[in-house]
């Protein structure tokens, strides 16, 4: 009878999900978001190594869906008394020794997976999950041959001691190689499988998180030999010292690193999610290359803010425009009072709206909440150490719901047509590269080079012409099509340029791009990095300062007027529809410029604050003294004819209480 009675409960789920699918894949057909049913926020999902219930799950799946949340993502990490003393901020809670989790990827473990995609399927929210236990990836099936390596350390061993398999630890895949990624995606992938025949999921990995021991010297058996063919001389000598004392042979290393790191991750991690039929969303901060082109790499394109500052948001979006993405997705809120347990259940939704629309202004139009922990059905005593607490005890609870709504408002029509673009910034890679490692106040065990481009934003003087960045991948894509230098869903006018260093390819790009009339600003003249120097680059450089339309001053190579322009200009994205309206978010004051970690509190604001802007767009020019009303941001439509119009954002939290700063712990 038993059996019979779950047979006929699975009958009506599958048949409840199967009406849900039908209508789920006719949802993303649409335009603006084929990756979601909706643009109401997501939240990830902590499921700790305990047991996993059925009841538990629904009931949580519920609740998610009556707070107007749109989906989540399961990510699997420790059992709880993994990190108790962690917990000693958290309310002083301890959890006692758990063995009663279902085996890591054994059938009972795919059996309540498949059955939460199943139940979230049928009450229309999407479902996500991270590949593999916690982040960075690692797997129980790595050997020391697959695992990350060091040169000159052969004993360094980087392992995941928060999996779920723990007290065992993983090992970290060695991600340079395929073979390693493959080996590590075997298991997983069967163990998904059937989860992943529901309507159509992301496969999410989180930022590189490599361990590096204060050096840059990860290396792969080969990469010598490799090396030497690719740029002419030995490395090996290099590496026995340091490669800070080289910048020229560090630039070049890590060009080779690129290459690695796509080849041996980031192109087989898109390749297996579309061989399981779902999409990639990858967060690709801090790897080793040039993250504008490892982002382009992906379907959808992530960020992270709060831990990283929001700033950092605008070269994902910039690669999603430049490679015709439409949607960047954002882990949001992620320790935005400090790390770890800072402020646990006492944020104010204030609080979480300031970092919101700081990330609407640097082009994040889809959210996922950093997050909710899995409690059972009338418990809400789990936590995470290391987010805002999404949940029925949280101090978010009673405004969760109406901002959600805005939340989803405000995605949505951020998520409509795509990026307006106008100057193109050459983003200073090269430059990164060279300078080596950040200095000490900046650097965290996972935070180690300039190269990860976290505290950069264009020059002021591009501000008010809505700037994105492009990087010399994106020049080899481009083409010089009616008067503007076109790639993906990017058209720009004119190009940007003060860098120290520039590779001899970009610059050789950039000379043809301007010969055939692209106005190019050059505020300085740049060097040229790597070992082996061309010796054409001083000649293409004085070539392409001899042009008409090159200039060292940016008025004497734009000719029209900004989007935006004033004395003040607030943070601001746009958009584009297809028939040229526009859709511009003007964040809030206190959105600006937005730096980790935030305080409690600091969102408050109990006056009007006043901008004077003249918006020229769609051949019209209109000068307005825009009200920013306590806690509010602006959402201004302009139409194909020029006319300004206001759309309804309004969502008004309560005033946060002013907390004084704790200190931020990051002794993890």
């Amino acid at each position: 009878m038993k059996f019979l009675q779950i047979i006929l409960i699975s009958t009506v789920i599958l048949s409840t999900f199967t009406t849900c699918n039908q209508q789920s894949n006719s949802d993303t057909t649409i335009e603006n978001n084929p990756f979601y049913p909706n643009s109401k926020p997501s939240t990830r999902w902590w499921w700790f190594a305990t047991e996993i219930k059925k009841p538990d799950i629904k009931d949580q799946l519920d609740w998610a869906k009556a707070n107007n949340f749109g989906g989540v993502e399961v990510a699997w990490v420790y059992p709880l008394y993994r990190y108790k003393n962690m917990y000693k901020y958290d309310h002083n809670r301890h959890y006692a020794i758990d063995s009663s989790a279902q085996k890591w990827l054994s059938p009972e473990w795919s059996d309540v997976v498949t059955y939460t995609k199943l139940y979230a399927d049928s009450i229309g929210l999407a479902c996500d999950f991270t590949f593999g236990s916690a982040w960075p990836v690692a797997g129980s099936n790595i050997d020391a041959a697959h695992s990350t390596q060091i040169y000159g350390d052969t004993s360094f061993r980087q392992y995941l001691t928060f999996g779920w398999t723990w007290p065992e630890n993983q090992l970290v895949v060695n991600h340079l190689d395929s073979n390693a990624f493959n080996l590590f995606a075997e298991p997983i992938s069967a163990a998904l499988a059937n989860a992943l025949k529901g309507t159509k999921s992301a496969l999410f990995t989180d930022s590189w998180e490599i361990k590096l021991n204060g050096t840059n010297k990860i290396w792969t058996p080969g990469f010598d030999i490799s090396f030497e063919k690719e740029f002419g001389y030995d490395i090996i000598p290099f590496m026995e010292r340091s490669l800070d004392s080289f910048p020229d042979v560090r630039y070049d290393y890590m060009l080779h690193l690129e290459d690695y790191v796509t080849e041996g991750f980031y192109k087989p991690y898109v390749r297996k999610c579309k061989e399981l039929g779902a999409w990639s969303r990858v967060q690709c901060l801090a790897a080793p290359g040039d993250i504008m082109t490892l982002y382009s790499l992906v379907d959808i394109p992530e960020t992270e803010g709060m831990l990283n500052n929001p700033n950092f948001s605008r070269i994902v979006s910039s690669s999603a425009c430049l490679s015709s993405k439409r949607i960047v997705s954002s882990e949001t809120f992620t320790d935005m009072y400090g790390f770890p347990s800072t402020y646990l259940r006492e944020e104010q939704t204030a609080d979480l709206k300031m970092v919101a629309d700081a990330l609407f202004a640097q082009g994040a139009n889809h959210h996922f909440y950093h997050g909710m922990p899995y409690n059972p059905k009338g418990s809400d005593t789990i936590e995470f150490f290391a987010t805002i607490f999404i949940g029925r005890g949280a101090s978010l609870t009673e405004e969760l719901p109406a901002f959600n709504t805005y939340m989803e408002k405000v995605a949505g029509i951020m998520q409509s047509g795509k990026t307006y673009s106008d100057v193109g910034v050459y983003l200073p890679y090269e430059d990164g590269v060279m300078k080596g490692p950040y200095p000490e106040e900046k650097r965290r065990v996972w935070v180690w080079g300039e190269y990860e481009m976290r505290f950069i934003k264009p020059n002021m003087e591009t501000e008010g012409y809505h700037p994105l960045w492009i990087n010399r991948h994106f020049l080899d894509e481009a083409k010089f099509v009616d008067n503007k230098l076109v790639a993906g869903d990017a058209s720009f006018s004119s190009l940007f340029v003060d860098v120290k260093y520039m590779d001899v390819r970009a610059l050789r790009k950039l000379v043809g791009f301007a010969k055939e009339g692209l106005p190019v600003c050059i505020k300085q003249d740049p060097s040229q990095p790597g070992k082996t120097k061309s010796e054409d680059f001083e000649g293409l450089l004085t070539e392409l300062k001899s042009l008409q339309n090159v200039s060292a001053e940016f008025k004497n190579v734009v000719d029209h007027q900004p989007l935006i322009k004033g004395d003040t200009i607030p943070a601001y994205w746009c958009r584009q529809e297809n028939d040229g309206t526009l859709h511009i978010f003007l964040a809030q004051k206190l959105a600006k410029d937005l730096e980790y970690p935030i305080y409690s509190g600091q969102s408050f604001a109990n006056k009007s604050v006043f901008r004077n802007l003249t918006i020229t767009a769609n051949g019209k020019t209109t000068t307005h003294n825009f009200e920013f009303k306590p806690y509010q941001s602006i959402m201004v439509e302009i139409s194909p004819k020029g006319k300004m119009t206001f759309e309804d954002i309004t969502f008004v939290p309560k005033d946060p209480v002013i907390k004084p700063r704790e200190p931020q712990r990051m002794n993890f």
